[in-house]
C-alpha cells in the first residue's frame, strides 16, 4: 500500500496528514504557525509537522510516495517557496517549501499550490457534487479563492491565480491591506483585519455606544460576532462586513461564472449564519449573470489539507482519473 501526504500551511496553523491510496487518513498532526523570526523557522515547523504526522501513521517519511502542499500565497513555483506572506511578520520574507520536503520524503513528487487552490481540489475530490465550474473561497486570516473552470483548477503561470482577497472593493481605500495596497477585500473582512475595520467605523461615529472592547489589544473578530445580536454597533459592523463580502463574491461570480461557490475559512465556519446568509441575500440582487448555488464547504476546516492530500494522490491535478493504482 502506498502512502501520501498533505500539508496545509496557513497564517495560524500548520497541519499535515498521511493517507493511503484510497484517500483514507491514517495519521495527522497540527501545530501553530510560528511567527518567524525568519522563513526558515516556518519551514522547520512544516517539516516537523510532517514528521509527526508520519509518526502518527507509523510510516517513515521516506515511505511517502507523493506530497501535496497548500500554502497561503504569494508563491514562487519555480523556487518552490512562499514569498513575503502578508499575514505573517515582515521578517518572514521567504519560506522554502518544495525543496526541503523533497529532501525529507526523498521524492521529487511534491506539488505546491496556493492554499485556496488546494481547497478547491479538496472540495471537488471529496464532495459528492463535483461540478466542472466552481469556486472555493476562504474567509479566514486572509481571503482568497480556488477557481475551477471547465474541469481544470486555475493556477496561473506563477501559482498565484485566485488572489481575490486583493480585489479592490473600496475605491476610497480607507484601509491598507497586509500586502501594502489600499481598499482590498481582505483589508476589511479577513479575520486579521475585522478589528481594524471596527475601530475605523467607531471613529466615524463618535457618539456610538458599544460593549465591544475596542481598546483591548486582544480585541478580535470573535468579539464582533459574539456581540452582533445584542450590541447595535457590533451589528452595524457585521452588516458592513456583509456589504464588502457580497461585493467580493459578486466580483468572483462575474469573473468566473461558477455553478457553485463553496465558502470556508474560520470566519465563515465559526459564524455561518452571520456570514453566509447575508452573502446569499445580497449577491442575488447584485449579480447580472446566473446566480450560483452558494454554500458552506462540506469539508469544514479540513478542506485545504484534504485538498493537498488529493493533489498528492493525483499527481498535482485533483483529477480522479489520475489516481495511481
Amino acid at each position: 500500500m502506498a502512502t501520501y501526504a498533505g500539508v496545509d500551511l496557513g497564517a495560524t496553523n500548520v497541519r499535515a496528514v498521511v493517507g493511503d491510496d484510497d484517500a483514507r487518513i491514517i495519521g495527522s498532526y497540527r501545530t501553530k504557525t510560528p511567527q518567524g523570526p525568519t522563513g526558515i523557522d516556518v519551514t522547520e515547523a512544516v517539516l516537523d509537522t510532517l514528521r509527526r504526522a508520519c509518526a502518527d501513521a507509523g510510516v517513515d517519511p521516506t515511505e511517502i510516495y507523493a506530497t501535496g502542499i497548500g500554502a497561503a500565497g504569494p508563491l514562487d513555483l519555480a523556487q518552490g517557496t512562499l514569498e513575503t506572506p502578508p499575514n505573517l511578520p515582515d521578517t518572514v520574507e521567504r519560506v522554502p517549501l518544495t525543496g526541503p520536503i523533497e529532501q525529507l520524503v526523498d521524492s521529487e513528487r511534491v506539488y505546491l499550490h496556493n492554499d485556496t487552490n488546494a481547497g478547491c481540489i479538496g472540495q471537488r475530490f471529496f464532495a459528492d457534487r463535483n461540478p466542472d465550474d466552481m469556486v472555493y473561497i476562504t474567509i479566514s486570516s486572509g481571503i482568497g479563492a480556488g477557481v475551477c473552470i471547465d474541469g481544470k483548477v486555475a493556477s496561473g503561470w506563477d501559482g498565484n491565480a485566485g488572489e481575490v482577497g486583493h480585489y479592490v472593493v473600496d475605491p476610497q481605500g480607507r484601509l491598507t491591506c497586509g500586502c501594502g495596497k489600499e481598499g482590498h477585500w481582505e483589508a476589511y473582512c479577513s479575520g486579521n483585519n475585522i478589528p481594524r475595520y471596527a475601530r475605523l467605523l467607531a471613529d466615524d461615529d463618535p457618539e456610538f455606544d458599544t460593549a465591544l472592547p475596542l481598546d483591548d489589544p486582544d480585541f478580535s473578530a470573535k468579539d464582533v460576532f459574539d456581540h452582533a445580536r445584542d450590541d447595535e454597533f457590533a451589528s452595524h459592523v457585521v452588516d458592513q462586513l456583509a456589504h464588502w463580502n457580497a461585493i467580493g463574491v459578486t466580483n468572483v461570480v462575474h469573473s468566473f461564472a461558477p455553478i457553485v461557490v463553496y465558502i470556508g475559512g474560520a470566519v465563515a465556519l465559526n459564524n455561518t449564519e452571520l456570514v453566509m446568509d447575508p452573502i446569499r441575500e445580497r449577491v442575488d440582487d447584485m449579480v447580472m449573470t446566473n446566480v450560483p448555488d452558494i454554500q458552506l464547504t462540506t469539508l469544514g476546516d479540513d478542506v485545504v489539507v484534504k485538498g493537498a492530500l488529493a493533489s498528492a494522490l493525483t499527481a498535482g491535478t485533483g483529477d480522479r482519473s489520475k489516481l495511481r493504482r
